[in-house]
């Protein structure tokens, strides 16, 4: 993995312009702890931090190749897990390799060769720019579930591109400006924001799964990938062992690397499944055993309390699967004013305030698996492909006329200013947001209505929420230099998932029943039939009381810029009050008063930290 910008201007001598390009680049460092590179022309500036995974001495960027006329120069993060058959099959249509086994050198030949159409080529996750230095094009594209970030943005004749906001920053002609939309974005749709938007003034993203074309002439934008729905045909056994084929499959092609590799165990079903199929590849291939890693927090088990939305205690599941699989772990512990204390370094991470200390836990978790392994394969995605959250399963929420995430919105503004929130109009914003997204869902004609609505909740978790937690986890473990694979995004077990029918997904009345029946065998009863558990948060009182104090010291700072968009008086009585303030989650499962009071902070931490400017 690493952190790819540039920079195309047709009226700026860009070879004149190093400096700038250098400064862009070194916001991404920690994305590419090992190597640095640049390509200039006069209109155009590629940039690269690299992490070395794959390849060490081979491949270098930006990487330049040359057919003909055209000179083809790329800027990649990402990685391929097909890459020796794409080597093979364009071995076999004349191209010459130059390295021992980089995939940059596959995925820049494959453009090559067949141009936009390569993107149906590729197994991985990417996100990536190529300048044709003849057709003077820049090319760049998004894998088709977005695990890897690109934004860009248009300033007069430049165009700019980048790994985080912050490269795009660093550059002079971008400020860090939010208008009524990106006030939106924060404040009414909070971490979960609408994929493309790039919450900055004339900032966007590109979508997963779309590539874009940029020339004098102006730029068009191209979706290459989208969910096909269409009856599905095979029954109950020969679906469960497709998935489990699949998911082998995938946990092997992800399992290659030359740096070490381990899986982050939570002991639930999705990881331990990972993590089962790692450790079988490690002891068939004589590597040694696995390595796992979990998150903990100091002192949590004398304080946790079960819920609707946390039935059980990860620890103990974990010290069994490990036992089971014969793993070496590693639990890492995290402290308390530690998690308080990165809040501020998740913001910088993300560029945006972010998912509080669901976040600044990650973040500081990563940093210690980073000491020891280079890339980690993790169990998201599964939930969204398999229908694993609660709301799923609830009448009710399928009946909700809104984002089934958000059920805390009415919470959420008793903390605004009136002034903002007659601004921002939230409600209306958010219900925008949501039809919107409906309209693209595809459907299957034919379809029960509440089938019909079952597919429109898939569609809307993942476009939606599974987009912001593949963000989360690679901002934060990016910010590390740590690379985080996530097999249950393999596109092709995405497809087949999507068409399974609600029954059989459920089978055997369970959440995600087809995927536990897929891994009959392989795990262990217990762990099979767990439930599903969230990422772990504290329940230590303590990390209330130190973000309710953090929270009253920025109240009483008439220079915090964020008093302004806030119901002071409001946000002080509840970080005040002894009581319990708000009844439901307030993102996802995430319940407590701790988790809406760290997102106050983290907006004011980010506002000031990167000069906000509201216009």
């Amino acid at each position: 993995m690493c952190g790819i910008t540039g920079w195309i201007d047709w009226e700026t001598d860009l070879t004149r312009q190093r400096d700038v390009l250098a400064k862009m680049i070194e916001t991404l460092s920690s994305r590419g702890p090992d190597a640095s590179g640049t390509w200039v022309s006069i209109h155009a500036a590629l940039g690269h931090r690299r992490l070395i995974v794959v390849d060490p001495e081979g491949g270098g960027q930006p990487m330049t190749r040359q057919r003909g006329e055209h000179t083809y120069t790329v800027t990649y993060n990402g990685e391929l897990y097909n890459t020796l058959e794409l080597r093979q099959e364009l071995e076999s249509r004349g191209h010459t390799f130059f390295t021992r086994n980089s995939d940059t050198e596959a995925l820049l030949l494959a453009y090559v060769e067949w141009g936009p159409a390569c993107l149906q080529y590729f197994n991985g996750i990417f996100a990536f720019a190529i300048w044709d230095n003849y057709e003077q094009s820049l090319f760049l594209a998004r894998d088709r579930l977005g695990v890897k970030p690109l934004f860009y943005t248009q300033r007069d004749s430049a165009f700019l591109f980048g790994s985080e906001p912050k490269s795009l920053l660093a550059n002079p002609l971008v400020h860090a400006e939010v208008d009524e939309e990106g006030l939106a974005e924060v404040f009414a749709l909070g971490p979960a924001r609408t994929p493309g938007h790039g919450v900055y003034r004339g900032m966007s993203e590109v979508k997963p799964g779309y590539y874009l074309m940029y020339r004098r002439n102006g730029l068009q934008l191209h979706r290459y990938w989208i969910l096909e729905s269409r009856p599905h045909e095979e029954n109950l056994e020969n679906t469960a062992g497709r998935i489990g084929q699949l998911l082998k499959d995938t946990v092997e092609r992800q399992l290659v690397s030359d740096v070490p590799v381990c899986v982050l165990l939570s002991g639930g079903l999705d990881s331990s499944a990972l993590a089962a199929f790692a450790a079988g590849d490690f002891k068939q291939a004589g590597m040694g055993p696995l390595h796992t890693y979990s998150i903990d927090y100091l002192d949590n088990e004398s304080h946790f309390q079960t819920s609707h939305y946390q039935p059980d205690y990860d620890a103990p599941w974990v010290e069994y699967m490990s036992g089971f699989l014969g793993t070496v772990h590693h639990k890492v512990i995290i402290d308390i004013p530690d998690l308080a204390e990165a809040l501020e370094m998740a913001v910088t991470a993300r560029d945006l305030p972010g998912m509080a200390d669901v976040d600044s836990s990650l973040y500081l978790f990563c940093r210690e698996i980073k000491k020891e392994a280079t890339v980690a394969l993790s169990g998201e995605a599964a939930d969204e492909v398999f229908g694993g959250y609660p709301w799923f399963h609830s009448e009710k929420a399928l009946n909700l006329e809104t984002f089934p995430w958000m059920r805390a919105v009415e919470e959420r503004l008793r903390l605004l200013s009136p002034e903002l929130i007659k601004y921002i109009q939230p409600e209306e914003y958010i219900m925008t947001r949501y039809r919107e997204t409906l309209r693209d869902v595809p459907r299957l004609p034919g379809e029960s209505p509440l089938e019909a609505r079952r597919r429109e909740m898939f569609y809307l978790n993942m476009i939606w929420f599974m987009t912001t937690l593949l963000d989360r986890k690679d901002r934060m473990s990016m910010a590390n230099g740590l690379e985080v694979r996530v097999p249950y995004c393999d596109h092709r077990l995405v497809e087949y998932v999507w068409n399974i029918p609600w029954e059989m997904k459920t089978c055997g009345n369970q959440a995600k029943g087809i995927l536990r029946r897929a891994l009959s065998g392989l795990l262990p009863e217990k762990v099979l039939t767990r439930r599903k558990n969230p990422y772990p948060k504290t329940h230590h009182p303590a990390y209330l009381s130190a973000v309710k104090k953090r929270l009253v010291e920025i109240l009483n700072d008439p220079a915090s810029p964020l008093l302004p968009l806030i119901d002071v008086g409001t946000v002080r009585a509840m970080a005040l009050s002894e009581e319990k303030t708000f009844n439901y989650p307030w993102f996802g499962q995430l319940m407590g008063d701790a988790q809406y009071f760290a997102y106050l902070i983290e907006t004011d931490a980010w506002m000031r930290r990167y000069h906000v400017a509201i216009v």
